[in-house]
């Protein structure tokens, strides 16, 4: 059966969704998104991607076209007619379709905003094999612009660096930029030293994280250590253990970064505890 998706108030099957070939999205990548996932049908953490949903179309200057609820309405709705157990909930915003090519922001009293949202179904997606034997990183030099805090779909250089780690054998690419680790190609990056967790703090040079505010909220709550600072490659090789997190991954342990093993070689305690808080908390409050 054909997926059934949402674009601007419909919800059709997938091979009739169509935008217009002016959409700002395609043509100047004038948009943001979020990924929501999904577990036993119900959605993780889904008032902080609305949260930072809002917080994009603000420093873009765009019209949030849809009150928190609405969104919910609609997550929901996709969730039931696509029988989605596990999987995530993609949604992105564009500026619109003002029907010619223009540096120019259109008038947004005559453009509306384009909404369209798909769901992706991931049968057992936190029962992740890669998250019980850890995953290997290498390390790529961050050349994307500067306001990584806003989820824009401007994705082709992550796209890039994940395909150099596949080329390079590894499962993804850590970014660095003067001599310091920002963060994963499509998550954050942490370290564990000592029983401390150990990562980069909030500014415009990171992406911040949904899934890192809880995990570090969760850490506070069960008594771990954590430093908000930027490291560097040599640091995290050097490190206990590191993983990373995101909406879809969770908490994923990292244990090769750049060839060089982590301790043992497998998914450390700190790394392993925290995955089983997050995804029992979240569970709990999914709604």
């Amino acid at each position: 059966m054909s997926r059934i998706v949402y674009v601007n108030s419909d919800y059709l099957p997938e091979e009739e969704a169509k935008i217009s070939i002016f959409d700002r999205g395609f043509l100047m990548a004038d948009g943001v998104y979020e990924v929501t996932s999904v577990l036993g049908g119900k959605l993780i953490d889904f008032d902080g991607h609305v949260a930072r949903l809002n917080r994009s179309l603000g420093e873009l200057d765009m019209a949030i076209p849809l009150s928190r609820d609405e969104l919910l309405a609609i997550h929901r709705e996709l969730v039931a007619k696509n029988d989605l157990v596990d999987g995530m909930i993609y949604l992105q915003i564009t500026r619109g379709a003002p029907g010619d090519r223009d540096f120019v922001f259109p008038d947004p009293e005559t453009c509306t905003p384009t909404v369209v949202m798909f769901t992706q179904s991931k049968p057992g997606l936190a029962d992740s094999p890669a998250a019980r034997a850890g995953i290997s990183v290498i390390s790529i030099p961050d050349l994307r612009w500067q306001r990584r805090d806003i989820k824009t779909v401007q994705l082709l250089y992550p796209s890039m660096g994940k395909m150099l780690a596949k080329a390079a054998g590894a499962d993804d690419a850590w970014l660095v930029e003067d001599g310091l680790v920002t963060e994963g190609t499509s998550n954050n990056a942490y370290i564990v030293r000592a029983n401390r967790i150990i990562t980069r703090e909030l500014s415009n040079h990171i992406l911040h994280g949904i899934t890192r505010a809880a995990v570090l909220r969760f850490a506070a709550e069960a008594q771990m250590e954590v430093e908000e600072r930027a490291f560097t490659i040599a640091e995290a090789q050097a490190a206990d253990e590191a993983f990373i997190t995101s909406a879809s991954a969770f908490v994923m342990p990292v244990v090769r970064i750049d060839g060089t093993a982590l301790g043992d070689g497998t998914p450390g305690p700190v790394a392993r505890r925290l995955r089983e808080i997050y995804l029992e908390e979240s569970r709990k409050a999914a709604i």
